[in-house]
């Protein structure tokens, strides 16, 4: 029996922080290194242009998310890890699955409503601002994952609609020209780590509350003393339920330090005591990948190689299926 197909896009828009570390990276990469499945993890730099256009900042993005990505643990070897970009067939299939999507599909969709919305309540153009790139997104989402036909694609519940849409189109085009696309589905992670920012709020770019995952150990240390807690002082029972440093410990402590750590908040350690000692197993942790993440950034030509190794892997199938796609669609050849 085959292994199931699961594929992971990495949204390249600036070098990751700590919640993208223990809520993506490091499950992600564990998964794949288990045998269990066959792991297609892909730069989605397309995406990046539909919000970016400055395009110092998409190509470095690139350098630095796959960087990052091999730095903690990916396996070039084992996966197959690509940029979209260098998947031609990947541009060429969102256009045939255009030509069979419903335009009030796409209309439903999350970020393009949300967009309009905004714009309506701003007293705005409904459209205002809003590219044809962010509304056909979806169908663009669609092609990522049916072009290599992948089974299952861990998401966010924000983005199961995404999945589902891909779905409808699949089928719909399986409906009109045979049976070309397996139907993916969602993979949520309801365990998954989500992990508070420096203001207690979920870390996040859009919220300015993240600490990074590869800045120096001096501003590591930094971000962390940031951190905001309450008034109570060093002696006085503290509840770790309620507090981001106790929180953040618990994704990078194990089961034994995380008890311990629980004990010293009931016996009062000073938040100046638990900062540090959450910088020293955070910084512990990160000693190896950051030294291999700032050679991987100094050496980008190292990188390339790889990503156009893993093109070369994906696009082994990616031609296959867009021939065969070519085919039942009627673009062949006269003779």
């Amino acid at each position: 029996m085959s292994k199931q197909r699961v594929l992971t896009g990495i949204t390249t828009s600036g070098a990751p922080h700590l919640g993208n570390y223990v809520g993506a990276i490091r499950p992600a990469v564990e998964a794949s290194l288990s045998g269990e499945f066959d792991s297609f993890f892909f730069l989605a730099d397309y995406h990046a242009l539909i919000k970016c256009q400055d395009p110092d900042i998409v190509h470095q993005s690139t350098l630095e998310i796959a960087a990052a990505w091999l730095a903690l643990g990916l396996d070039p070897e084992t996966v197959t890890f690509y940029r979209q970009s260098d998947i031609p067939e990947i541009p060429e299939l969102t256009w045939l699955l255009t030509c069979m999507t419903a335009k009030g599909l796409v209309n439903r969709a999350h970020a393009y409503k949300g967009a309009v919305q905004s714009n309506e309540e701003n007293g705005d153009d409904a459209d205002f601002g809003i590219n044809m790139g962010l509304f056909s997104y979806p169908i663009l989402m669609a092609a990522d994952i049916l072009m290599f036909n992948a089974h299952k694609i861990p998401v966010g519940r924000d983005q199961i609609q995404h999945i589902e849409m891909a779905r409808d189109i699949a089928q719909r085009f399986n409906h009109h020209y045979g049976e070309h696309f397996v139907l993916p589905l969602a993979q949520v992670d309801d365990e998954m780590a989500v992990l508070q920012g420096l203001d207690g709020r979920k870390m996040s770019k859009s919220y300015g509350n993240t600490i990074p995952l590869f800045s120096s150990e001096k501003k590591l240390k930094k971000h962390i003393n940031k951190i905001k807690t309450n008034l109570l002082e060093p002696g006085e029972p503290k509840n770790a339920d309620d507090s981001t440093v106790f929180q953040i410990w618990q994704a990078f402590a194990s089961a034994e330090q995380t008890a311990e750590m629980r004990e010293a908040f009931a016996s009062g350690i000073a938040w100046g005591e638990a900062k540090k000692q959450l910088f020293e197993l955070i910084n512990k942790q990160l000693d190896e990948p950051r030294e291999k993440y700032n050679e991987l950034i100094a050496n980008p030509s190292d990188v390339e190689a790889i990503l156009l190794q893993g093109a070369e892997k994906a696009r082994s199938q990616s031609t296959e299926l867009m021939s065969s796609l070519r085919q039942a669609v009627g673009l062949r050849r006269l003779v």
